[in-house]
């Protein structure tokens, strides 16, 4: 494997940066159960649905979600279901933090 561009990790700070909103990632733990509409979403995290499209647009230009128009509503699924693994990476963070405090 090749040794990482500057480029590669400003790629990977956008990732981060999409998921460094705790509506999304609310958001995409709900995505993990299945595809949710617009709407669903919106209910969830409590947000009127113009601010729940942009998080939504904001994962989807990271390549984490993807959406599907049907009629007036607009589908949303996770397309990269490994991110969950980092939810598991983080709170094994999280947990060893705890125990030095």
């Amino acid at each position: 494997m090749a040794k990482p561009k500057p480029a590669d990790f400003r790629a990977q700070a956008q990732v981060f940066k999409a998921l460094a909103h705790p509506g999304r990632l609310l958001m995409l733990d709900e995505l993990s159960r299945g595809e949710r509409c617009v709407c669903e979403l919106a209910a969830l995290v409590g947000s009127e649905m113009p601010t729940v499209s942009r998080h939504l647009s904001q994962l989807k230009s990271a390549g984490i979600v993807d959406d599907e128009k049907r009629g007036a509503q607009v589908f949303y699924r996770l397309v990269t279901p490994c991110v969950m693994d980092f939810f598991q990476c983080v709170a094994s963070v999280m947990e060893k933090s705890q125990k030095q405090e």
